[in-house]
């Protein structure tokens, strides 16, 4: 599903499918799917592994070209052992450090982490079976703008509209809210079952290891 579907089924959801009379322009709809995207790849980022270089003698690891990153899940050092060798780990900012016995060489080693997902015109990564929850959080957080901006407006839905909305979008969020819990917990199972070696999850602060 690209950005114009997901569009389309927010508008749907909104009852806003006269393009002569849009309430939500394109721009703000978009606005609010990017803000939903984001709360869905909290809970459920999207999994990359990339190599990156240590510095010999150097237990502190640059892992700045780690763009979007959301969080970290398993540090592989050294590369290849079988099963994998997963190192204890702390992160400030954009520099991971090991806390294990071992200091790195210089060799590259594997982080294995959760980024932002991608949602446009061409592309998704969101996967498909997860697309249904997105326009619920996107309906929501646009229900709640509108409520915001429309208490001293003239509405033709009577004055108790603003509060209708915000009701109905709070409800929305809500529901979002609670099946991203669902799904979270259920992704947190999903990979730390892929790390079977490790023996516990990894965190974005200090992993306890074993």
């Amino acid at each position: 599903m690209n950005l114009s579907e997901m569009r389309t089924l927010v508008r749907r959801d909104l009852r806003d499918e006269d393009p002569q009379g849009y309430r939500w322009s394109d721009d703000e709809l978009e606005r609010h799917i990017a803000h939903a995207v984001t709360d869905f790849s909290q809970a459920i980022p999207h999994q990359q592994s990339a190599t990156v270089p240590t510095t010999e003698g150097s237990r502190e690891i640059d892992i700045s070209t780690l763009s979007d990153r959301v969080m970290v899940e398993a540090v592989e050092y050294p590369v290849g052992s079988f099963p994998k060798d997963y190192q204890r780990f702390a992160i400030w900012e954009n520099t991971l450090t090991l806390l294990g016995d071992r200091v790195p060489d210089g060799s590259d080693c594997c982080i294995y982490y959760g980024k932002l997902h991608t949602l446009d015109e061409s592309t998704s990564t969101i996967p498909p079976r997860f697309e249904v929850v997105i326009p619920i959080g996107a309906a929501g957080y646009a229900l709640v703008e509108w409520a915001a901006f429309a208490i001293n407006q003239v509405n033709l839905g009577g004055t108790d509209t603003p509060s209708l909305f915000s009701t109905e979008g709070q409800r929305r969020l809500s529901q979002f809210r609670r099946e991203l819990k669902r799904l979270g917990r259920r992704g947190r199972v999903r990979q730390t079952r892929l790390y079977t070696p490790a023996a516990s999850t990894a965190s974005e602060s200090t992993d306890p290891g074993p």
